[in-house]
């Protein structure tokens, strides 16, 4: 008995052991005790993480693949949800910090990460394979053309760190692109010192236009002209750090309020 991979899901079943493996030792264990796997697909990596001296959980929402863990990982016992984790509360199922892993759909990894960026309370480390591409972006630091949305709201709250390269061929069936595995690690001080909605609002609005001057990428904010003459609004974002974005956040916060 085996799963087909099912293309409208972005199934891609990986194939080599060694580097499932290598994936579930990018887990250090530190500050959990629980685990969830998304997208187990037929248990290639879940077989290197239950022997783990942590609990794994698997979210896997195609059912076919849930039918084959029931029957060929019987020590998951009730800790398979059958669901959509872009639609999970971890706060339901896990009682404390739980840490996030998979080999995730390229379709939807960005808002799988977003997805955890919004429980970021309750998850201290998120490791797996995303399309090289992305992996590279949430990775990248400022400065570059890969610089971006992803890298901000990331690095805003996590330390990433870019662990190997994997080629497409050791899939089933092999996508069109290279694959890279990361693994972030939550940042002992994960608050801002900011409004967040106002901070998540100024990175997407600035980097929608990546190529103006702040001055004029968030217009739509309704700056005051003195505030426009501050010189990080002659910037471009992606020259933009976290903490400058954290500044500028600050900035349009409290000139928003004087100007109420």
């Amino acid at each position: 008995m085996s799963v087909r991979p099912k293309k409208y899901l972005g199934q891609h079943f990986l194939t080599d052991h060694n580097i499932a493996q290598n994936i579930a030792n990018t887990l250090s264990g530190n500050n959990y005790n629980d685990v969830l796997e998304i997208g187990p697909g037929m248990g290639v990596l879940t077989q290197y993480l239950l022997p783990k001296p942590f609990t794994t959980s698997v979210i896997e929402i195609d059912s076919e693949s849930v039918n084959y863990l029931k029957t060929h990982f019987t020590k998951l016992e009730n800790r398979i949800i059958e669901g959509d984790f872009l639609k999970l509360s971890l706060a339901e199922y896990f009682k404390g910090q739980v840490a996030i892993i998979g080999n995730f759909p390229y379709n939807i990894s960005s808002q799988i990460l977003f997805r955890v960026i919004e429980q970021r309370h309750l998850v201290p480390e998120f490791s797996g394979m995303f399309q090289k591409e992305v992996a590279t972006r949430i990775c990248e630091k400022p400065g570059t053309k890969a610089y971006g949305i992803l890298s901000v709201l990331t690095q805003a709250f996590y330390d990433t760190e870019y662990v190997f390269n994997v080629s497409r061929f050791v899939f089933n069936p092999p996508p069109k692109v290279a694959s890279g595995v990361i693994r972030l690690t939550r940042k002992q001080d994960f608050t801002l010192p900011c409004n967040d909605k106002l901070f998540f609002r100024i990175v997407k609005t600035a980097f929608q236009q990546r190529r103006k001057t702040l001055r004029n990428s968030l217009k739509s904010l309704g700056l005051s002209a003195s505030l426009k003459e501050d010189s990080i609004f002659g910037e471009r974002p992606e020259r933009l750090g976290v903490s400058e974005f954290i500044e500028l956040t600050q900035k349009i916060a409290d000139d928003t309020l004087s100007t109420q």
